[in-house]
């Protein structure tokens, strides 16, 4: 466990607080997913398009300092943050989807904001049950960058946790 200047161990948010932020945080970033409006996103406005792509770096860029701090033995609960980065990063995705289906035509099947969020899940899970496609070229590379980043942020996620339980269970095996 790390320390502060004057000896003390330093704690992470109390439990209570972790345990709201976990539970609220993914409902909220839902309802917000659901209710915001992606009008922006539908016509050829870069900056929006710049803001999705930005945010993605930066949920990767958060996955990356999760599992280094993690493997560093940093103080911390990085499945609440993992958590967090990977429920934004699907609901991203499912805009960037939602977008180009109904701005661009570049989806067959894919009318809903609904819709986007199951194709993002079914995506991801490399499932693949055919009702809804990328039908254009920006959607299909889109969906290739979105297997992996998957990948990558599961490959992040399995590493920072079972470095995190690897310890705990070192650290009783040792008392």
């Amino acid at each position: 466990m790390w320390k502060d200047r004057h000896g003390e161990r330093i704690r992470a948010l109390p439990r209570p607080v972790r345990v709201t932020v976990g539970i609220l945080g993914p409902v909220l970033l839902t309802v917000a997913y659901f209710t915001l409006p992606f009008s922006l996103l539908s016509g050829d406005h870069p900056l929006a398009w710049l803001m999705l792509i930005g945010l993605q770096a930066l949920l990767g860029l958060g996955m990356a300092v999760t599992t280094v701090r993690v493997m560093s033995d940093r103080p911390g609960h990085p499945g609440l943050i993992i958590l967090l980065l990977a429920w934004t990063s699907i609901l991203t995705f499912s805009a960037i989807y939602w977008s180009l289906a109904v701005g661009h035509g570049q989806f067959s099947g894919l009318t809903t904001r609904l819709d986007a969020l199951y194709f993002t899940g079914v995506t991801m899970t490399t499932v693949g049950y055919g009702d809804i496609y990328a039908s254009g070229q920006i959607g299909r590379a889109i969906v290739l960058v979105q297997l992996v980043y998957t990948f990558s942020f599961v490959a992040g996620a399995i590493t920072a946790v079972g470095t995190r339980v690897r310890g705990h269970l070192s650290q009783r095996l040792n008392r």
